[in-house]
């Protein structure tokens, strides 16, 4: 059901914690299905220094934490703004459909962390108005 990348991602997430003087923070997720993920950057002249996450949730929810922060670090803003959902579940070999929410989820996060960033900061980042954080992300999964 769940690819070797997942369970590796799962059992071994990558970038786990908090940055206590994180220049952008984000928080996404609803209570009622259970999965809440927060991201924390460290942004310097554009780029993704480093990256951090807290997430409570399903195995799945973890993994496509963990392989979020993988995608971004070390990337510039608008290549952060470009992570999407799909290219989360693809770097992980896949999620059962019924997970793809999950990497939903990290998307919104990466995207949470970059407004809080632009508001902070008051950086114009391009496509950050468009961007749906409402909490019924099971319904704007971008699959194959």
């Amino acid at each position: 059901m769940y690819s070797e990348k997942v369970m590796e991602h799962f059992m071994n997430p990558r970038n786990v914690g908090e940055i206590e003087d994180a220049d952008g923070v984000g928080e996404v997720g609803n209570a009622k299905c259970g999965d809440i993920m927060k991201m924390y950057l460290k942004i310097d002249n554009g780029i993704i220094q480093d990256v951090k996450f807290k997430t409570f949730g399903c195995g799945s929810a973890i993994a496509s934490s963990s392989m979020a922060t993988e995608l971004i670090k070390g990337k510039t803003i608008d290549e952060a703004m470009n992570i999407t959902n799909k290219a989360v579940a693809e770097a992980l070999d896949g999620l059962p459909p019924i997970k793809m929410h999950c990497s939903v989820l990290a998307e919104q996060a990466i995207k949470s962390a970059l407004l809080d960033y632009s508001k902070k900061y008051n950086v114009h980042i391009e496509g950050l108005d468009d961007v749906d954080f409402s909490d019924d992300h099971h319904d704007h999964i971008e699959e194959e």
